[in-house]
C-alpha cells in the first residue's frame, strides 16, 4: 500500500505560485485548459504580442505572453521622465577608454604602429642632418686650422681677392665720409637755426629802438636771407647723406654679404679636397675605394658651388663699381656746386642746383621732422 501512494505521489504536479505557496486546484485547473487550448489551436504569426521562432508557417509550443495568468517574471520597473543624451556625452558613451578630463581619445586600432614609424622616419632624418652638419664642422674647421698654421693649402683667386680687398677698403673710406658728412649736417643745421633766433631778435630790436631801426633792419634781413639759403644747402647736404648711406649700407652691403658665402664655400671646399687627396693618398682595399668614391662625390658637390658663387661674386664686384662711379659722380656735383653757391652768396644758382638733381626741400612749417631730428 505504501509504494502505491509513493508511485502516485511520484505522478502528481504540484503547482508552485510566485510566492512558494502550493496553489489552489481551481486556479490550477484553468491554467491547464489555458495550456491545453494554446497547444491545440497555436499562435497566429500575425500577432504582435507573441515571440517569434524566426521561422515561417504555424509555431507550435509558443505561448502568447498575454495569455498567462500569474506570470512568474517579476513586474517591470516604473520609468521615470526620459532623458535624451547631449551629443558630448553620446561621444563619450561611444568612447569608454578616453581618458577623463584630459580630452584625449584613444588611439585608433592600428594606428599605432604607423605613427610610431612615422616618428622613427623623422628622428632618422634629423639624425642625418646632425650628423652632416657635424662632419662638415669637424672638415672645416680643421681646414681653418692647417691654413692659419701653415700646414694646410687653400684655394686663391689672386684677382677676385684683390677686388674683394679694394671693396672692404672702399667701404671703410665711405664710411669716414659718410661720418663726417652727418657731423657737417647736424652742425649746419644748428647754424641755421641760430641765425633765424638771430634774424628774429635783430628784428624785434629794430621795432623797439628806433634810433638804430635802419641798422637792425639790415642785419635782420641778412640773417634771414643767410637762413633761407642755408636750409637750401642744408637739403642738399641730407640728400648727399643719404645716397651715401645707401651705397655703403645697402649696394656694398650686399655684395661682401655675397662675399662671405664665397668665402665659407672655398674653405668647404678645400676642406673636402684635402679629405679626397688623403684618401688617395691611402690604402686601395674595397673599403677605402668606397669611401674614395663617396669623397669624390661631395668634393664635386661642394667645387661646383664655390665655382658659382665665385662667378656670382665676380659679376657683383663689376656691377658695383658701375654703380658707385654713376652714384658719386652725381653726389659729387650736386655737393660741390651747392656749397659753392651758398657761399658766393649766388641764391638762384644754389635753388637751380637742387633743381638740376630734383632735390626737395620741406616745405616750411610742416608737421614732420627733418631728416636731422629724426636722427
Amino acid at each position: 500500500m505504501s509504494e502505491g501512494l509513493l508511485g502516485k505521489a511520484a505522478t502528481m504536479e504540484i503547482p508552485i505560485s510566485s510566492n512558494g505557496d502550493a496553489g489552489s486546484l481551481p486556479e490550477d485547473d484553468g491554467l491547464e485548459q489555458d495550456l491545453q487550448q494554446v497547444m491545440v489551436s497555436g499562435p497566429n504569426l500575425n500577432e504582435t504580442n507573441i515571440v517569434s521562432g524566426g521561422y515561417g508557417g504555424t509555431a507550435e509550443g509558443i505561448i502568447p505572453t498575454g495569455s498567462i495568468k500569474g506570470s512568474l517574471l517579476p513586474p517591470p520597473a516604473p520609468r521615470g521622465p526620459s532623458v535624451i543624451p547631449s551629443a558630448a556625452a553620446a561621444g563619450r558613451m561611444a568612447q569608454p577608454d578616453a581618458i577623463p578630463g584630459s580630452g584625449l581619445l584613444p588611439p585608433h586600432p592600428g594606428s599605432g604602429a604607423a605613427g610610431e614609424e612615422i616618428v622613427r622616419g623623422i628622428a632618422g632624418e634629423k639624425f642625418d642632418i646632425v650628423k652632416k652638419w657635424g662632419i662638415n664642422t669637424y672638415k672645416c674647421t680643421k681646414q681653418l686650422l692647417s691654413e692659419r698654421f701653415g700646414r694646410g693649402s687653400r684655394t686663391v683667386d689672386l684677382e677676385l681677392e684683390a677686388q674683394i680687398e679694394l671693396l672692404r677698403e672702399t667701404k671703410r673710406r665711405y664710411e669716414c665720409v659718410l661720418q663726417l658728412s652727418r657731423a657737417l649736417a647736424h652742425h649746419f643745421y644748428s647754424l641755421v637755426q641760430t641765425q633765424r633766433a638771430l634774424g628774429d631778435a635783430f628784428a624785434d630790436l629794430s621795432q623797439k629802438a628806433p634810433e638804430l631801426q635802419e641798422e637792425f633792419g639790415y642785419n635782420a634781413e641778412t640773417q634771414k636771407l643767410l637762413c633761407r639759403n642755408g636750409e637750401t644747402l642744408l637739403g642738399a647736404v641730407n640728400f648727399f647723406v643719404s645716397s651715401i648711406q645707401t651705397l655703403v649700407h645697402k649696394t656694398m652691403e650686399d655684395t661682401l654679404i655675397t662675399v662671405k658665402h664665397y668665402e665659407s664655400a672655398r674653405l668647404e671646399y678645400d676642406a673636402y679636397r684635402t679629405d679626397l687627396e688623403e684618401l688617395s693618398a691611402g690604402a686601395r682595399d674595397a673599403g677605402a675605394l668606397c669611401r674614395m668614391d663617396a669623397a669624390q662625390s661631395q668634393f664635386q658637390s661642394h667645387r661646383d658651388k664655390y665655382e658659382r658663387l665665385r662667378a656670382d661674386v665676380a659679376v657683383k664686384l663689376k656691377f658695383l663699381e658701375e654703380n658707385k662711379v654713376k652714384v658719386m659722380h652725381k653726389q659729387l656735383l650736386l655737393f660741390h656746386n651747392a656749397v659753392s653757391s651758398y657761399f658766393a652768396g649766388n641764391q638762384q644758382q644754389l635753388e637751380q642746383t637742387l633743381k638740376q638733381f630734383h632735390v626737395r626741400l620741406k616745405a616750411p612749417g610742416a608737421e614732420k621732422p627733418s631728416w636731422l631730428e629724426e636722427q
